[in-house]
């Protein structure tokens, strides 16, 4: 099965967003990845609500939005107004992450979980059937253009076992450090859908670069 593509709008031209987001709307990617970072919980700030807001205005495929923020149940229903269809928010920055959860979905939102490299995903077994993507942080979280993590491997083959013997239809998402030499090899794994930014957006050709990500097998 091929893989879901999310290019990561963060690697984006920001003086250009409009026509950056009107590039994703004609290519095969299937959501736009939102990365909102506050500073606090990743050492990088990036862009918030307006912002979001504005990509939306322009999208035509769903908004991935990326949570990397500390008291994200603060602003989820901002999120929500903004144009987000999934949310995620980060295990490490959740106290009640069930309760978390519960409200992402009562907003209409597909409601995701992130992990952090060091976070093994043994964590979310008692809550794995509430989820309906987990978000394999493949790099450290803040920046991108990272090296991608070799362990993020073995963390998707143990989450696709978690899921499956839940019986849940939760999707496995990579993030951080994607391209065309790790892309089959992930989805060989058990991973669902594939971040990528600075890959896609530094390329000669990006709609060409999404497409031969997508054709991974």
């Amino acid at each position: 099965m091929n893989p879901l593509i999310a290019p990561s709008i963060l690697a984006a031209d920001f003086a250009n967003l409009q026509r950056e987001v009107e590039m994703l709307n004609s290519s095969s990617a299937d959501y736009i990845h939102v990365d909102i970072m506050d500073g606090v919980f990743v050492p990088n700030i990036s862009f918030g609500i307006p912002v979001t807001a504005a990509i939306h205005e322009h999208a035509t495929k769903p908004l991935d939005v990326h949570l990397m923020i500390v008291n994200p149940d603060n602003y989820l229903e901002s999120f929500k107004e903004a144009g987000a269809a999934v949310i995620t928010v980060h295990y490490e920055a959740c106290n009640h992450l069930h309760r978390t959860i519960q409200k992402i979905k009562s907003l209409g939102c597909k409601a995701g979980v992130a992990l952090n490299p060091h976070t093994p995903v043994e964590l979310l077994v008692d809550i794995i059937a509430e989820i309906d993507m987990v978000c394999l942080m493949s790099v450290n979280p803040g920046f991108g253009g990272q090296s991608f993590i070799e362990n993020t491997y073995s963390k998707i083959r143990r989450l696709k076992e978690i899921i499956l013997k839940a019986g849940s239809n939760t999707k496995i998402e990579i993030d951080g450090g994607v391209n065309e030499k790790n892309a089959t090899a992930l989805v060989e794994a058990g991973a669902d859908v594939l971040v990528a930014g600075s890959f896609v957006f530094s390329s000669k050709d990006p709609k060409a670069t999404i497409q031969n990500l997508k054709g991974n097998k």
